[in-house]
């Protein structure tokens, strides 16, 4: 590779992740970064031997909700808006069309910054619960994963088994705070299992929802967290009728691919702020999924759905929620709404069922959040715990939905 490809490749790494605070809204932080970018571009060369090879990576990141954010005005969107050139912005809009003319081998991971792993960690005791949290490894055909797993101090016989997928920048610890899982799962005499995606497979530990060979069955990702989740089971008394996924963001995606490939293992999936399963085949379509919706592959088998979204997302539109929707079979189903309001955020619960009245799909639509765990713990990332409790809802979801026999 010449020292010019991987600078523009560099540079765009860069605008993407401009791109991604533009929609949430820190302008200024995209507007420093854009033109450290064009600065580092119209630099002379370095040596070859000092190029760097961090390949930009499709960074389906939440944003953390503090408790008591300051509402955003008008004039600070203009003013922040004003104080970025415009041929930054041209730069910007120039990189992102380049998505369609090629760029989108790059986007799997070739390198970038190493991750430290997670293993190495005391077992100890589990944030937000009393049990034990520890760290164990995966190996299979389809390739390896640490994950840690949080074990009730006083399970079920047999138990159910949670498996939960991060977010982009995110780990399983973080996650694990983040959305209070293990203190309601100490309660419920639960297990919870939370791969580690790695810095080697994705330089941003983003969970690879938008390739190919990550959504199928027999390779990648799908084919990896369903090996560990079964290596789960044989070590412990899982009730396989009582198996469950769920997921934030990249997680969320990631998960409904999983639980469209294994029908027969997952009894239920949550998709939190994600989109449908095998919506995108490459960065282009990703890029558009997340911008403007975009159906899933064919359902398949469907499986019974929990979905939380955002209204004020713009990191992945709400239209993503309502197609996750369709692609589990919303369409033949009769839906009832309800909508609360609090202290919090507002929310509407639609609830749908078959002709038997049987509760199939829910969808909470939170008014006035964002790309954030709704209901989360502020001591994790990407958290807004304003929302209504989106663990806890997809525990009595889950609880309701056993995996019916063939």
């Amino acid at each position: 590779m010449t020292d010019h490809s991987t600078r523009m490749r560099d540079q765009f790494a860069d605008m993407m992740e401009a791109t991604r605070l533009t929609g949430a809204g820190r302008l200024g932080e995209a507007t420093d970064l854009i033109q450290r970018s064009l600065r580092d571009l119209a630099a002379p060369p370095a040596d070859a031997s000092e190029a760097r090879l961090a390949p930009p990576t499709l960074d389906l990141t939440a944003e953390r909700v503090d408790e008591a954010p300051r509402p955003a005005q008008a004039s600070d969107t203009v003013s922040a808006a004003s104080a970025i050139p415009e041929r930054l912005r041209e730069a910007v809009g120039g990189v992102v069309r380049g998505l369609g003319r090629g760029v989108a081998p790059v986007l799997k991971g070739l390198g970038g910054r190493a991750v430290p792993p997670i293993h190495g960690r005391p077992a100890g005791p589990a944030p937000g619960g009393d049990g034990s949290f520890v760290t164990r490894a995966f190996n299979g055909p389809a390739g390896s994963r640490e994950y840690r797993l949080f074990i009730p101090s006083r399970p079920q016989t047999p138990a159910a088994l949670v498996v939960m997928l991060h977010g982009c920048n995110q780990t399983p610890d973080d996650f694990a705070v983040g959305t209070g899982m293990n203190r309601l799962a100490e309660r419920d005499g639960l297990f919870v299992a939370y791969p580690a995606q790695t810095g080697r497979a994705n330089p941003q530990r983003c969970w690879n929802w938008f390739e190919p060979r990550d959504q199928r069955r027999d390779s990648g990702e799908a084919a990896i967290i369903a090996g560990l989740t079964r290596a789960v089971m044989a070590e412990h008394a899982i009730d396989p009728a009582r198996v469950f996924i769920a997921g934030l963001s990249a997680g969320g995606a990631a998960a409904a691919n999983v639980a469209r490939a294994f029908p027969d293992l997952y009894a239920a999936v949550g998709v939190h702020s994600g989109l449908a399963a095998g919506c995108a085949r490459d960065v282009g379509s990703a890029l558009m999924a997340m911008q403007q919706g975009a159906p899933g592959a064919a359902a398949g088998v469907p499986v019974p759905t929990i979905v939380f979204h955002g209204e004020d997302d713009a990191t992945v539109s709400a239209r993503n929620a309502d197609l996750v929707l369709a692609q589990a079979g919303a369409g033949a189903l009769t839906p009832a709404r309800e909508t609360f309001a609090g202290a919090g955020h507002a929310f509407t619960r639609t609830r749908y069922a078959d002709a038997a009245g049987r509760v199939i799909l829910e969808s909470w639509r939170v008014r006035g959040a964002g790309h954030a765990w709704s209901g989360g713990d502020a001591g994790g990332s990407y958290t807004d715990p304003r929302g209504p409790d989106a663990s806890r809802a997809m525990l009595d979801f889950f609880a309701a939905h056993p995996l019916r026999a063939s």
